[in-house]
């Protein structure tokens, strides 16, 4: 009986200890965002990519920057204290300017020139670059829709000469705000969760933010006009550290790459048809949204980013590879 007994625990305890070694296999990905836990990008990231990697996997979402403030997520990633981020092409600036090239008003002309650029392969240089000198490898760039200008006011603002005295919110950092600049605001850097309230107080005039974006923050309740001019298609840098990516097999990492493009795939879908019944409810409920004289806007990015030597870092002839792709 007492050996009986014996076998028995020592089968359950090789039995806790095969269920603990497979517990600790699991990946765990730590992933950070700035947009709020209500908007339509965290449910469909946690379903879309989340659920699809499966029981390997540990995936946790955080939301809000209620971990990482927004613009601190790359350094995180770097330093080994972040392994996924949302990340603005912006945020690598300052590690790898040729990347300064991608974040230009007016580079892409609509969504299905975003998606052929970025398929065509002429970006995989820059993407090794970012991989080299930014330790990040980004897996995918989920659409997230064109941002436009929504400011509360009682005119139409028709050209950049109509945005002076303006002050437009535009995220931090020095990318960001040469945007605005160039559009011909004067640029108040705000976080993304705190935009609500400058709108509310007068402390800004206006932020540009696309259709989704401003529903799900809930701007179009203090905005009165959104003007038209899709100055970005914005898509973001769904990205994981190298340090992450290099510590799984081959098999781990097809996965999260197979659920990266499934996520892509998806939020594409649901942000393209946001932004056509969104437009529409919110012209419904009283907004006036339009169309400004977007050659003006063009030209004035030109001007301005000429002036400033914009253009230096800017990998040769990429631009004009970039500008005739669907022509």
């Amino acid at each position: 009986m007492r050996l009986k007994l014996t076998s028995g625990l020592t089968a359950l305890a090789l039995g806790l200890l095969t269920t603990t070694g497979f517990a600790a296999d699991k990946v765990e990905l730590i992933f950070s965002d700035t947009v709020s836990e209500g908007d339509i990008r965290t449910a469909t990231l946690r379903k879309e990519f989340g659920e699809c990697l499966g029981d390997e996997f540990n995936f946790k979402s955080y939301h809000g920057a209620t971990l990482f403030k927004q613009g601190t997520e790359l350094t995180a990633m770097q330093r080994g204290n972040l392994d996924m981020g949302n990340l603005a092409i912006f945020d690598f600036y300052n590690q790898v300017p040729h990347t300064k090239v991608l974040g230009v008003p007016f580079l892409y002309r609509n969504y299905d020139h975003l998606r052929q650029v970025w398929t065509s392969g002429i970006l995989d240089d820059l993407l090794a670059e970012i991989e080299d000198k930014a330790k990040v490898k980004l897996l995918a760039n989920p659409y997230i829709g064109a941002r436009h200008l929504g400011y509360k006011g009682d005119k139409k603002i028709m050209t950049p000469a109509d945005l002076d005295g303006i002050k437009l919110r535009m995220p931090p950092g020095e990318g960001w705000q040469l945007v605005g600049r160039a559009m011909g605001a004067t640029t108040v850097p705000i976080p993304f969760t705190e935009v609500y309230t400058a709108l509310q107080t007068g402390a800004i005039d206006g932020q540009d933010n696309a259709f989704p974006a401003v529903r799900s923050m809930k701007f179009d309740e203090v905005l009165t006009h959104i003007g038209k001019t899709a100055h970005q298609i914005a898509n973001n840098s769904f990205a994981i550290s190298i340090s992450k990516w290099n510590s799984m097999n081959a098999d781990q990492q097809a996965k999260v790459q197979e659920c990266a493009d499934n996520f892509r795939e998806v939020m594409d879908k649901i942000t393209l048809d946001l932004e056509v019944s969104l437009e529409q409810d919110m012209i419904k409920n009283g907004l006036t949204v339009y169309t400004p004289d977007l050659d003006a806007f063009l030209a004035n990015v030109i001007k301005v980013y000429a002036a400033e030597g914009q253009d230096v870092d800017w990998p040769e002839g990429l631009m004009d590879k970039i500008t005739a792709i669907g022509k």
